[in-house]
């Protein structure tokens, strides 16, 4: 019965909350910044209220105390998740306040998020039995990386937060694609027998659910920074504490292909002086200025995320 609950009950709280936040949203004249440089089609979505990843979290955090077993594990989860949100809060608000699209400096927001990765290992490595060790697909068994076991988990935790962060730039694009990330790992990790940490997955796929509802195209609202860096310093810590962070490099493939595109980008722009591999990156902004249309390109990533959890399911259970 848990299990269900763990879905309904945060689905159920953004769906219930979810126009209540907006109008205060709107009220408190929230709203996103849209780059100039950006997709033409995007400015119409300049002042559509953003930071609804508040609700997420209120939403992960209340169904968690109302049904999980607070254990170390899940205290940690939170504050990796909780954390991880409140630097996108900050990103957030200066954005607002400053109304431009940029919010806090590159250097400071990757200063918290390597700090709070640090911490996520510091814990792992003196206060669980996990050691340092993970587990290896599709071979099997465990690598023991030895002090290489904290950058990266630091690695782990910053990619993806920036990897969900990067994903966020379309109506319903990153709510779904991490909705189907986290599904996966709920099954991956309730085959190695984390029960509360199956329930955490389970309801931070219920949050994302419950978020699409107002996310999706076209959308009434924007989870923000406070909501991409919770979601990835969640889908992080279920990947750390389950010792499953290289399975998370193929279920979360979208999360990869979307930063590496960005990284491929600006080295190609420095390296020619100024020339353009994709038309702008991420990835999926290339795809809407060759001309497909904004919900036909979350459409397909959201199969292309299929295809890559199917194929990290799969890289398990050949084990």
């Amino acid at each position: 019965m848990r299990y269900y609950l763990a879905v309904i009950f945060p689905f159920f709280i953004l769906l219930l909350l979810g126009p209540t936040l907006i109008r205060v949203l709107e009220f408190l004249n929230y709203g996103q910044q849209i780059r100039d440089e950006g997709p033409k089609s995007h400015l119409k979505k300049k002042g559509i209220p953003t930071m609804g990843g508040i609700l997420i979290i209120l939403a992960i955090l209340i169904t968690a105390l109302l049904i999980l077993d607070l254990s170390s594990y899940i205290i940690w989860a939170l504050i990796i998740t909780i954390g991880m949100g409140l630097l996108g809060f900050l990103d957030d608000i200066i954005k607002i306040r400053s109304r431009r699209s940029l919010g806090l400096k590159a250097r400071e927001k990757l200063i918290g998020q390597v700090l709070f990765a640090l911490l996520l290992a510091v814990y792992v490595y003196l206060f669980t039995d996990l050691g340092t060790f993970v587990i290896l697909p599709i071979k099997g068994g465990y690598i023991n990386l030895g002090y290489w076991f904290f950058p990266f988990v630091i690695f782990t935790v910053v990619g993806t937060a920036n990897g969900v962060n990067l994903t966020d730039g379309l109506d319903g694009l990153a709510s779904g694609v991490t909705l189907i990330v986290v599904s996966s790992l709920a099954v991956l990790i309730s085959a190695l027998g984390y029960g509360q940490l199956t329930l955490f997955a389970l309801i931070v796929a219920g949050a994302c659910l419950g978020f699409i509802w107002y996310n999706s195209y076209p959308a009434q609202v924007f989870m923000g920074d406070v909501g991409s860096l919770a979601l990835g310093g969640a889908v992080a810590s279920l990947a750390v504490l389950s010792q499953t962070e290289l399975f998370l490099l193929i279920i979360g493939g979208i999360y990869v292909v979307e930063t590496l595109s960005v990284m491929i980008q600006v080295s190609y722009f420095r390296c020619t002086g100024g020339a353009r591999l994709f038309k702008m990156s991420p990835l999926h902004h290339h795809y809407e200025l060759a001309g497909l249309a904004e919900s036909k390109v979350v459409a397909r990533f959201w199969i292309l995320a299929l295809i890559f959890a199917l194929m990290g399911l799969a890289s398990f259970y050949v084990i």
